[in-house]
């Protein structure tokens, strides 16, 4: 969608960036279970406690969990700006990549809502989401080579090279896994996309 050297990527995650996950799970939930559930808690980081839904087992979990099919991972709407904020970035001359953490058989689709949502996304790659000393997201990062990794979790920015500046998205701070001195291993936190996008096109160097 770009023609901007590779020098200038600017990788980005999406669910809680670039797609509204959150209100996506709502209504999964009334897909399954035919009802929407009201609103708890407007700041909650994870759905499940921003949701009045209960924790789930057995056949309605696996009721549930049939709801995050296809047309799910195609329909996600986009966060307040992020569409926006992606523009701008473009318009500066960077080349925009996702990089995700979901499952290889809805890849396609996590292109096609991004597509349809007029993101200009250039790539979607695909990681494993399981955390521990190094981040999923870290070999897919190495091998892009990107000017900046932006990411909402915390746990994601771990292993990343040295030389890629790893922005935090902080977004909702209910219950929030971002906190504690692994901040202080990022580069620079924001409130979302929209604000990261202000931030780095300002900075002299952007100039």
């Amino acid at each position: 969608m770009t023609n901007s050297p590779k020098g200038k990527t600017i990788a980005l995650d999406a669910d809680g960036v670039l797609l509204d996950y959150s209100t996506a799970y709502a209504h999964a939930w009334a897909k399954a279970f035919g009802t929407l559930p009201a609103l708890r808690d407007p700041d909650a980081y994870w759905p499940i406690d921003r949701w009045a839904v209960e924790r789930l087992s057995g056949e309605r979990l696996a009721t549930f969990r049939a709801a995050f099919d296809e047309a799910f991972w195609s329909t996600i709407p986009a966060i307040e700006g992020a569409v926006e904020a992606c523009h701008r970035l473009v318009d500066a001359g960077y080349r925009l990549v996702c990089i995700s953490a979901l499952d290889d058989a809805f890849a396609a689709a996590r292109q096609r809502n991004l597509e349809m949502l007029g993101f200009p996304i250039a790539d979607v790659i695909v990681t494993d989401g399981e955390t521990g000393d190094v981040s999923p997201k870290a070999l897919a990062v190495a091998k892009l080579r990107p000017l900046v990794f932006a990411d909402d979790y915390l746990p994601y920015h771990r292993g990343l090279p040295a030389a890629v500046h790893k922005a935090l998205i902080l977004r909702a701070p209910g219950g929030s896994p971002n906190v504690g001195n692994e901040l202080a291993d990022t580069d620079s936190q924001h409130v979302d996309l929209c604000a990261f996008a202000s931030w780095w096109l300002r900075r002299p160097q952007a100039r």
